[in-house]
C-alpha cells in the first residue's frame, strides 16, 4: 500500500515537472503558428485590393508629346501596356511627333504594328510642347487623360494613383517631382517659377511643370493651349474653378538623348506667367488693372506736387529746379495714360463681346 502511494506520488513529481515543459512548448508552437500566419497574409497579395474598377462606359488616354526620343519609345510603350493593361477598361496612347528629325515615327508605326491601341499624330515640323498637347487633347476620347514626356523620367506605374486621385472628386492632378534628376540650374530655377506662379495663380503648388498629370475629360476640352502655356496648365486650370491637386512621383534620370529645353524657357516662362493671369483675371475687366495703376502712378505724382507746392508757399523755395518736382509730374501724367489705356482697352472688350464662356458643372 505504501508503494502505491510513493508511486503516486513520484508520477505526480513526474507529471508535475513535464507540465511545465509542455506547456512552454505548446506555448512557443502557438506563437510561431501566428508568426508564420502573418508573414503568409504580408506575403499574400489580393489582387482586387488595390485594382481600379471603372465602369464598363469609361476609358483612359494618354497623351504623350515627343521629339526625337526614338531610344526611349519601345521601352515606354512596354510599361505602358502593362500598366494600361492591369486597370481593366478601355484605353488609347496617343504619341503626338512634334517634327522629330531621327526615327521616332518608325519605331511608333512598329509599336502600332503590334499593338492599335498606340496611335500617332505626327506635325510637320516643331510647333512646340503646347501645340504637340493641345493637339493630343484634341484627339483624346478618354474619359480620364494623363500625359508624360518620352524620355522615360516619368514612370508610367503613377498613373492608377493618379486615376484613383481623379476618382475621388478632382479634376486636375499635377506631378510633383520632389526628388529630381535634373541639372542644378533646372531645379533652382523652377522653384523661383514655382513660387512666382503659386503667387500669381493663388494656387499653392510645387512643380506646375511636370509632365505626368491627370486629366478628367472635361478640364482638357475647356484649356485653350498655346505659345508656352504648357507649363501653366494647373494654374489655368484652377483660375477656371476646376479642383486641382498634386501628388509625389518618382522622377528616374534621363537615359538616352539630352534635354530640348534651353536658357530661352526661362525668359518666355515668365512672361507667360503674367499672360496666363492676365487673360484669366483682367481679359474681361481691363480698366481694373490699368485704372488701378494710373490711380496709383497719379496719387504718388500728386502727393509729390503738392509736397512741393507747400514748400513753394510756406518756405518761398524754388521747386522748378528740382528732380523731384520732374518726378511727380511724370507720375501724374503716366496715371493718366494708364486709367486712359484701361478705358479704350474696356470699349473695345465691350465693343466685341461674345456671349460669356461659362463652364457649367453640373445641372438638375
Amino acid at each position: 500500500m505504501a508503494d502505491t502511494d510513493n508511486n503516486k506520488e513520484n508520477n505526480r513529481d513526474n507529471a508535475g515537472y513535464r507540465r511545465p515543459n509542455n506547456y512552454r512548448r505548446r506555448r512557443f508552437n502557438k506563437f510561431k503558428s501566428k508568426k508564420l500566419q502573418a508573414e503568409k497574409n504580408k506575403n499574400d497579395v489580393n489582387p482586387n485590393e488595390n485594382r481600379i474598377f471603372l465602369p464598363s462606359n469609361k476609358s483612359v488616354s494618354v497623351v504623350i508629346p515627343l521629339l526625337n526620343e526614338e531610344e526611349s519609345l519601345k521601352e515606354l510603350s512596354q510599361k505602358l501596356e502593362d500598366v494600361l493593361g492591369r486597370l481593366n477598361c478601355g484605353y488609347e496612347v496617343i504619341f503626338v511627333d512634334d517634327g522629330s528629325t531621327d526615327r521616332s515615327f518608325e519605331r511608333i508605326q512598329e509599336i502600332h504594328g503590334k499593338n492599335n491601341r498606340f496611335k500617332c499624330i505626327k506635325l510637320r515640323r516643331n510647333y512646340g510642347k503646347s501645340a504637340a498637347l493641345a493637339c493630343g487633347f484634341k484627339a483624346a476620347k478618354g474619359d480620364y487623360v494623363f500625359t508624360l514626356d518620352a524620355d522615360l523620367q516619368d514612370d508610367p506605374d503613377e498613373i492608377p494613383e493618379l486615376l484613383k486621385m481623379l476618382l475621388s472628386g478632382f479634376d486636375l492632378v499635377s506631378g510633383w517631382k520632389k526628388i529630381r534628376y535634373d541639372p542644378f540650374i533646372k531645379r533652382n530655377t523652377s522653384k523661383i517659377f514655382n513660387y512666382v506662379t503659386s503667387k500669381l495663380s493663388g494656387i499653392r503648388l510645387h512643380d506646375f511643370n511636370c509632365g505626368i498629370k491627370g486629366y478628367r475629360k472635361d478640364v482638357v476640352k475647356s484649356l485653350k493651349v498655346y505659345g508656352e502655356m504648357h507649363r501653366y496648365l494647373p494654374a489655368l486650370a484652377h483660375l477656371q474653378g476646376f479642383k486641382v491637386t498634386e501628388k509625389i512621383v518618382k522622377h528616374h534620370p534621363r537615359k538616352f538623348g539630352k534635354t530640348k529645353f534651353g536658357a530661352s524657357r526661362f525668359v518666355n516662362g515668365f512672361l507667360d506667367v503674367l499672360t496666363v493671369v492676365f487673360t484669366n483675371k483682367y481679359i474681361k475687366k481691363p480698366l481694373h488693372l490699368f485704372g488701378t495703376l494710373g490711380m496709383l502712378s497719379f496719387l504718388g505724382g500728386f502727393i509729390i506736387t503738392l509736397y512741393l507746392t507747400l514748400l513753394k508757399f510756406l518756405e518761398r523755395e524754388s521747386i522748378s529746379n528740382r528732380p523731384l518736382f520732374l518726378i511727380g509730374i511724370l507720375f501724374i501724367i503716366v496715371g493718366i495714360q494708364f486709367f486712359s489705356l484701361g478705358l479704350i482697352a474696356e470699349m473695345i472688350t465691350k465693343t466685341n463681346a461674345h456671349e460669356e464662356d461659362f463652364l457649367i458643372e453640373k445641372t438638375l
